[in-house]
């Protein structure tokens, strides 16, 4: 077990000047209850503070405080799927709108072409965007007491917690930027119990459902290979015991626990988070940082690697060190990110939405 060494803490001037006057106001009780001079028991106490052994970390009758030299960190989501869509980061210091290209109509072939000249026709390409949006964190004021008498580094903790934040605040956001023109299909196992904030039980999300999605996808000519899956960790469990033994095995043969791969199964590659995205009773997205309702119902996504984009820019970190008006320092943080759907028909993006059950 590994053991963090403590902070020692050196009585101060205060601390040394509050126990002697402790023991003065003692002394001074014991002169006049016992009828004494008053430097008999100032003597004797005295010498008593400075030769008996007193507990650990107690000085002149003063408790002295020991402090860890670290802080116990916050846990947070995972943010790893957006490593598997397609990156437009290079093009967020050129603007703050991204476009993304779409093709005309396609060829016509036609079978034993007898008509001379062929006609040309010109192909007509269209583009679709998707603007960036600016990230901040709420300003950090760290006063100057702390910088000198905390134990572990509060501005390394900070700035860790203002990235930290950030990070996972612009992933929730992506997810429910792609889901916006997501095909959704609906659940179909048996009940499983809601969560905090709903009511009624769901259907729960059976590993025969994502086999259906894997059909939907072939039919709609979705390329096969880099296809992944995002579980709601709420939904998983169903998802895994609906697996047979040795579907089991089969799927944790493929764990690529450095790339967030749980497993592989019909096709994809398999992810899990803490949460992905929510819809209402009538299948609208929730937004950012809305409350779970009542008739609202989890989802999970499925998408191809190039069916989905995202763009992120440097993160740009503000200080203030010492702050005339704030007696310390003050920090915060910004970025750049956006996101959406590639291609204009949607096709290759799906969502796996609970269905309500009895």
């Amino acid at each position: 077990m590994h053991t963090q060494k403590l902070h020692n803490v050196k009585p101060t001037t205060s601390s040394i000047l509050l126990g002697i006057m402790r023991i003065a106001l003692i002394s001074l009780v014991f002169s006049v209850a016992l009828n004494v001079p008053f430097w008999a028991p100032m003597a004797t106490l005295t010498v008593l503070s400075l030769t008996v052994p007193m507990p650990k970390n107690v000085a002149l009758g003063v408790v002295l405080e020991t402090w860890a030299a670290y802080i116990i960190k916050r846990f947070w989501k995972d943010n790893q799927f957006l490593a598997k869509a397609y990156n437009d980061s290079q093009y967020v210091l050129q603007g703050r709108i991204v476009h993304i290209p779409q093709p005309g109509s396609k060829p016509a072939v036609v079978k034993n072409r007898s008509t001379f000249p062929a006609t040309a026709v010109r192909r007509t390409d269209t583009d679709i965007t998707y603007s960036l949006d600016e990230y901040t964190t709420d300003p950090t004021h760290i006063p100057n007491i702390d910088a000198i008498h905390l134990s572990y580094s509060k501005q390394d903790s900070v700035l860790g917690e203002h990235m930290a934040v950030l990070n996972e605040t612009v992933a929730d956001d992506m997810l429910i930027k792609w889901a916006g023109n997501a095909t959704a299909v609906a659940t179909t196992g048996t009940a499983v119990s809601p969560i905090s904030g709903q009511t009624g039980n769901r259907k729960g999300f059976d590993h025969k459902d994502l086999k259906k999605l894997m059909i939907i996808m072939n039919a709609n000519n979705v390329p096969k290979n880099d296809r992944y899956v995002l579980i709601d960790d709420n939904m998983f469990e169903f998802f895994y015991d609906s697996l047979s033994d040795n579907q089991q095995k089969d799927f944790s043969r493929y764990i690529d626990a450095e790339n967030g791969i749980v497993g592989k199964l019909h096709g994809f590659n398999i992810m899990t988070r803490s949460s992905v995205v929510a819809l209402t009773s009538g299948d609208a997205v929730k937004a950012l940082g809305a409350a779970l309702a009542a008739t609202d119902n989890l989802a999970s996504m499925a998408w191809q690697k190039d069916s989905v984009a995202f763009a992120i820019g440097d993160t740009k970190l503000y200080q203030n060190t010492n702050d005339a008006l704030y007696y310390g320092d003050v920090h915060s943080t910004l970025v750049m990110a956006g996101g959406r759907v590639r291609r204009g028909d949607a096709l290759g993006v799906y969502l796996i939405k609970q269905a309500p059950s009895a």
